[in-house]
């Protein structure tokens, strides 16, 4: 039950719980285009099987995904084709996402999406909504140019929780309720006082 002197916390994580679609397969997609993106799967098929056995880390995965496809571009340019994908997959998002969130900053409440995709994309989607915060694996910059290497770990299981702890060190000051649709989000839906295993509908 909430306490009276407490404000609301609202954790959300993104990818299948606000949208119908996982981003970051999209995102390779539309920046390098369908045949990219099958070949970047066929080539590291070996390590998404070991992945999926638990025999390889998906922070790793995720890297070479990365590297493969936007290692050398320009942060620029990457945030551009960032906000081009917002705009033309704005459909992706479920009906009751935005409304959702937006009730919940109207009744003064701070909302945080808690993501494992890449933090540029996902906040890309929330132009509209500055109240929003947006946590999610970063990427690794040098003299503006993207490396291919991760600057943070994956957003991902207990990463989203420490996450959200290293901004909200007290958790007493909040009501926290959290929003996921996997096995990723067990530890941040655990981490709340009320849960919600479900997608946005």
């Amino acid at each position: 039950m909430q306490q009276t002197n407490t404000k609301k916390l609202v954790l959300s994580d993104f990818d299948g719980t606000l949208t119908t679609a996982d981003t970051m397969l999209l995102f390779i997609q539309f920046v390098n285009g369908k045949m990219s993106l099958w070949c970047s799967l066929f080539l590291f098929s070996p390590f998404l099987v070991l992945m999926k056995l638990g025999l390889y880390s998906n922070e790793r995965m995720k890297e070479r995904f990365i590297s493969y496809h936007f290692k050398g571009i320009s942060l620029n340019t990457f945030q551009e084709k960032c906000t081009l994908f917002a705009q033309k997959h704005a459909h992706i998002m479920r009906k009751q996402a935005l409304p959702t969130l937006q009730s919940f900053i109207d009744e003064g409440a701070e909302v945080v999406i808690v993501s494992a995709s890449v933090d540029l994309w996902v906040r890309s989607f929330f132009t509209s909504m500055p109240q929003i915060t947006v946590l999610g694996t970063q990427l690794q910059v040098n003299n503006g140019i993207i490396t291919g290497k991760l600057a943070s770990k994956n957003c991902y299981g207990a990463e989203k929780v420490r996450r959200v702890k290293a901004l909200y060190p007290t958790k007493t000051n909040h009501y926290i309720i959290a929003y996921g649709d996997t096995k990723g989000d067990d530890e941040l839906l655990n981490y709340a006082d009320e849960k919600h295993y479900k997608p946005f509908r």
